[in-house]
């Protein structure tokens, strides 16, 4: 998907992630490496990796506040195939807005029967489409991973510094990114990300009887909204999941559009500065 500064529309949006649709159907798999230059694997000039991984951890904390005051549409589809044929479907739409404490306020606005017969959506499932296929790694979550510098890669128009990262351990009942992402060499935010949510739950000798739980490989991609913010726009994951007994291919993408600011009276605090005030639209 092109990756690209500037303010984008509502119908530009759609307009994307429907030619997405037709890009990517050839592909059998998540393919992380769409549309990725060749990998350099110099070190940073100017800046330290530490320094850089600070600064963009940072903004992501600025980020995660400032999505918290847009509201935006959320178009959720997860299908199985069997060979080329879709035999199961699960589709939701999210109208996602927020009230003046910051609580998500979900809006169920299309939701036809799930027809999902060899799967079925689990709460861990519903938590990751809300809060983990668009990748937040800030200042806050660091001590919980690591974080390996890979190198430098242009995405599309975008130059950007390139990380591995892994959670350093497992907490119950806590689930973790595990994967690389791309960190926009100029503004330091998250553009893309490309791998798993962790961990899986598997049967397996004496747990034979859980319920299991996989997720697939997934990527995501960002783009500047208003300026300002690298928002998700798409999420798409072509994967098989190894269940007990039988593989099932499950393809699942996730469109997310609208984004508007809404009336809220906070402001995003930066280091003790406020960011400049904007003007109404």
């Amino acid at each position: 998907m092109p990756i690209r500064r500037h303010k984008i529309s509502n119908l530009c949006l759609y307009r994307v992630a429907f030619a997405l649709l037709f890009s990517v159907a050839a592909f059998a798999d998540t393919n992380c490496d769409d549309g990725n230059g060749q990998l350099n694997t110099a070190q940073p000039q100017g800046k330290t990796i530490e320094e850089i991984i600070q600064q963009f951890a940072a903004k992501e904390a600025i980020f995660k506040i400032a999505r918290n005051n847009y509201a935006y549409t959320q178009d959720i589809s997860v299908e199985t195939l069997d060979g080329n044929t879709v035999d199961g479907e699960f589709r939701q739409t999210w109208d996602i807005t927020y009230d003046d404490k910051g609580n998500r306020v979900e809006t169920v606005t299309f939701a036809p029967r799930d027809t999902l017969s060899r799967v079925s959506m689990t709460r861990e499932d519903m938590d990751d489409f809300r809060n983990r296929l668009p990748f937040v790694l800030t200042t806050e979550d660091l001590p919980s991973y690591d974080i390996l510098y890979v190198g430098q890669q242009r995405i599309d128009e975008i130059d950007t510094f390139v990380f591995d990262t892994a959670p350093k351990k497992i907490q119950k009942d806590r689930r973790y990114f595990q994967g690389r992402i791309w960190v926009d060499g100029r503004d330091l935010q998250i553009v893309k990300t490309c791998g798993r949510n962790v961990p899986d739950v598997k049967a397996s000798g004496k747990k034979r009887n859980v319920q299991e739980n996989l997720t697939p490989k997934f990527v995501t991609y960002r783009e500047q909204i208003d300026g300002e913010y690298w928002f998700p726009t798409y999420t798409r994951a072509d994967d098989v999941l190894h269940f007990v007994g039988q593989d099932v291919h499950i393809r699942e993408t996730i469109k997310y559009g609208n984004y508007r600011r809404f009336g809220s009276k906070s402001r995003i605090i930066f280091k003790g500065e406020a960011a400049p005030e904007k003007p109404p639209k």
